[in-house]
């Protein structure tokens, strides 16, 4: 359905804007042949169908017998908002069409019940729909805390074409151009979250905010620090926060009472999840992020954590530039993992995507099978 291919575009238009929300894009055309549309706002501001609604109301239109299409299934549920499809009802709108059912136990399937249960005409796309994939798609993160409890793990990594992320000695500023670093913060802003350890924290002192494209809001920051060695002074406290209130979540693996206090006293939530060796649990912290609405969690850090990742079958997705660029012997690898006795043990991963940025190539690749939920 092509009016449906269209309005997935509109959708992004919510990518870093309405998370922890699925990003929803609605149109309404009326019965004389005006078209109105909308996509999800701000948590806790108004969602596609509330925009869709509002501008048609705002034009003078009659919304009766009106044909709706969105891109996810109406929430039926009082959240931030209330029910979208009491909206819809209330307009006395004529159909629905739907690219796909919410995954939400909140919903799932509740909204196009509330639907036809007001006498509203209901059409939900065949799941191998090129819409209903786009919705899957675009909303990945969503569907992941939905379905699997917890979010979707993307590992971005900047490395030399013969996969050195850094020199022996640790330089690494900049072994990609400008435009890949950043695109890379472009997808730092789409992501709830950013995570690193605390040996980026302890080597680099980042901020790990978005600075080099707009964004409404600045996604959370998360740190692996098994013993609490964020210094009280370290750059990161000082981050702007852009609309919602940027969190600063510290996992340890062992409780330091009085660290603890002053680095909450900064604004800081610690977290004390230990794992086996004196580790933070990073299984645990996931499932931790997912019922704190970490949809998509950016990890941005150095090869021991990255690998500790793989390792633990916990990454997703990698987000890879490469740089036309050799830098030989001795240097950081893109994950210290290993080492392996065969082949087959290799990570196994499907090409996502593969495009230019710059001088630079940009490469989506997925580990697979870990977005056989989405075709569920």
């Amino acid at each position: 359905m092509q009016a449906m291919t269209s309005l997935s575009r509109i959708a992004e238009n919510a990518v870093g804007l309405s998370e922890p929300n699925p990003r929803v894009a609605c149109r309404i055309e009326t019965a004389d042949g005006r078209t109105f549309s909308g996509f999800t706002q701000q948590a806790g501001g108004p969602h596609a169908e509330v925009m869709a609604l509002r501008a048609a109301e705002a034009g003078g239109a009659d919304l009766r017998d009106a044909t709706v299409h969105v891109t996810l299934e109406p929430c039926s549920h009082h959240g931030r908002t209330p029910p979208c499809c009491d909206a819809l009802i209330a307009a006395q709108v004529g159909k629905v069409v739907v690219a796909t059912s919410d995954p939400n136990p909140l919903v799932a399937g509740r909204g196009l019940e509330r639907l036809r249960a007001a006498g509203i005409a209901v059409e939900l796309l065949p799941p191998d729909s090129e819409a209903a994939r786009a919705s899957r798609e675009l909303n990945i993160g969503f569907f992941s805390r939905m379905i699997r409890k917890t979010p979707w793990v993307r590992l971005k990594v900047a490395a030399s074409l013969d996969g050195s992320t850094a020199l022996g000695n640790g330089v690494s500023q900049w072994i990609t151009g400008e435009a890949a670093r950043t695109d890379g913060h472009a997808w730092r802003a789409r992501a709830c979250a950013v995570l690193t350890g605390i040996g980026t924290v302890l080597e680099d002192d980042p901020m790990l905010d978005v600075r080099l494209v707009d964004t409404p809001r600045q996604p959370h920051l998360v740190i692996v620090d098994s013993r609490l060695e964020t210094p009280l002074t370290a750059r990161l406290f000082g981050a702007p926060a852009h609309g919602l209130a940027r969190k600063i979540l510290l996992y340890c693996a062992a409780a330091e009472p009085q660290k603890q206090a002053a680095l909450e006293t900064l604004g800081a939530t610690v977290v004390c999840l230990p794992g086996p060796r004196g580790k933070v649990d990073l299984a645990a912290m996931l499932r931790d992020l997912g019922q704190r609405e970490v949809n998509e969690l950016h990890l941005e850090a150095g090869h021991k954590l990255n690998g500790s990742f793989i390792r633990e079958g916990l990454v997703d997705e990698l987000l890879l530039y490469l740089a036309p660029l050799l830098l030989g012997t001795g240097g950081h690898g893109m994950a210290g993992f290993g080492p392996l006795q065969a082949l087959d043990e290799g990570l196994k991963l499907a090409f996502h995507a593969i495009d230019p940025v710059g001088e630079d190539l940009r490469i989506v690749a997925r580990v697979r099978g870990r977005d056989a939920f989405l075709r569920a």
